[in-house]
């Protein structure tokens, strides 16, 4: 699990199995990565990781909540479905769709990604 702070508020994230996932966590081993992200289509949110990650894209249609890598150095989170080649990376546990586009707000946003560190992570 990783954890997204977004406007004061954390969002923790459950990775899924691949070898992007993996180079995120190997990414925040090195402490906490905050990233400005962008508003695109009243549906996601991104911002560019600074650096290449290995993909695994497939055809896939997004869900609020979902955490996904992008070109392979773009991390985005949805908030309204999209259809596309994206590589999974996570989702977002426990937070409805509303709750997202409401603390997701209008406009651009600042997030901050980290390692959870607690028994059981993924």
């Amino acid at each position: 699990m990783i954890n997204i702070e977004v406007n004061g508020t954390v969002l923790q994230v459950k990775l899924v199995s691949n070898s992007s996932a993996d180079a995120i966590k190997e990414l925040l081993k090195g402490g906490p990565l905050t990233l400005p992200m962008k508003d695109y289509a009243h549906m996601e949110k991104f911002g560019n990781l600074g650096r290449q990650l290995p993909r695994n894209d497939e055809h896939i249609t997004t869900q609020a909540g979902d955490v996904i890598l992008s070109e392979g150095n773009l991390l985005v989170i949805y908030y309204a479905p999209n259809t596309w080649n994206f590589t999974r990376l996570g989702k977002i546990q426990n937070t409805a769709e509303e709750e997202l586009r409401k603390l997701l707000g209008k406009g651009n946003i600042t997030a901050t990604l980290s390692l959870q560190t607690t028994k059981g992570d993924n």
